[in-house]
């Protein structure tokens, strides 16, 4: 790889940074940070079997799907962080792209992509055409777990070791870094995602009470808890009686959004220490040093800092605006041509 070979007049690496998450696309742009962040979500139509009209992306899909229920029907391109459905991803892709603030900064852009770690050749490909089928003119890609510790301040060109614990949507990727190369990432399928139906499943079997999604992320946003047993919070909610199926509203408490998280919050730990296992242990000791920073919005979760540093004991801390780590890292990248070249993915 030769960063000359994509070095413009004014020494970027490429003008737009693409987040494809499993809950919400972001675009930075150089030097402009963030310009778009909307659901990874398309609202659709049947017209026929087999048959499908796209009504509405994004933010529009999202209140679509709200307002009217009943014909309209969800599809969520990216499922754990890769491309489920190569066809609307480009729709939305296209869509993103060719938005306003999007398209008035660059018509044909070099576009950075970050994807989970350890993705195969077809799914880097397919990221790379339905890129270039949306307006891109060349595509760069670089693994997400990378761009979360650019994003979240750690020194990855530097020859000690560093750990980030990226909680998305769909996965969570726990990668040790050292001389701006991923040393070792341990992955595990627990996001939001399986938090929210692992709230679900809990409510519906422990206390006969079923609620939707939107509303088990609501109990997760506003009451979620890593440690059960502290500072207990409660929430209203409405749902239906599991046994009569009647509407009906509960008070639930953050006890009990906590039990039913606590699985997942067990398998991270457990990724968190299958990396340490498999580290280098000169880099264990830098990490112990250093401490672990936590970023996704997984990391919002209330006393998850707590929860690791008492189950792995380590200095745990939460990245600064842990939601917009990789968006923020991507968009630095875009600046720094010598950097892209050192992480960015062989195709």
């Amino acid at each position: 790889m030769f960063s000359w070979l994509f070095k413009d007049e004014a020494g970027s690496a490429a003008e737009l940074y693409v987040d494809l998450g499993t809950a919400n696309t972001l675009v930075a742009a150089r030097g402009k940070g963030i310009i778009l962040n909307e659901p990874s979500l398309i609202a659709y139509q049947q017209t026929a079997p087999g048959k499908k009209r796209v009504i509405a992306v994004g933010k529009d899909a999202k209140e679509k799907l709200a307002n009217n229920p009943g014909n309209i029907f969800a599809q969520k391109p990216i499922r754990d962080g890769v491309i489920a459905d190569f066809e609307t991803c480009e729709t939305m892709l296209k869509h993103f792209l060719s938005q306003p603030g999007v398209k008035s900064v660059f018509s044909r852009p070099r576009v950075v992509v970050s994807l989970p770690y350890g993705v195969t050749e077809v799914e880097k490909k397919a990221v790379i055409q339905s890129c270039k089928m949306a307006g891109a003119k060349e595509v760069f890609l670089i693994d997400e777990p990378m761009a979360a510790a650019i994003g979240s301040g750690l020194s990855i060109k530097s020859a000690e070791g560093s750990m980030v614990i990226d909680i998305g949507g769909g996965t969570t990727e726990v990668a040790v870094i050292a001389l701006a190369d991923i040393v070792y990432c341990e992955a595990a399928r627990v996001g939001g995602h399986r938090i929210d139906d692992a709230i679900i499943d809990y409510l519906k079997k422990y206390k006969k009470f079923i609620i939707n999604e939107t509303t088990a992320e609501y109990l997760k946003v506003t009451i979620g808890t890593a440690v059960p047993k502290k500072d207990i919070r409660m929430a209203t909610v409405s749902g239906r009686d599991a046994d009569t199926g009647m509407t009906k509203t509960m008070e639930i408490s953050s006890e009990d959004i906590g039990l039913a998280m606590n699985g997942c919050m067990q398998e991270i730990i457990n990724a968190v220490h299958r990396a340490l296992e498999h580290t280098p242990p000169e880099l264990v000791a830098d990490i112990i040093e250093r401490g672990v920073i936590v970023a996704g919005g997984g990391a919002l979760i209330r006393d998850i800092d707590i929860r690791l540093n008492n189950e792995v004991r380590l200095p745990v801390r939460i990245a600064s605006e842990p939601l917009l780590a990789i968006a923020k890292g991507g968009e630095m990248v875009l600046r720094d041509p010598e950097l892209l070249d050192k992480i960015q993915l062989d195709i």
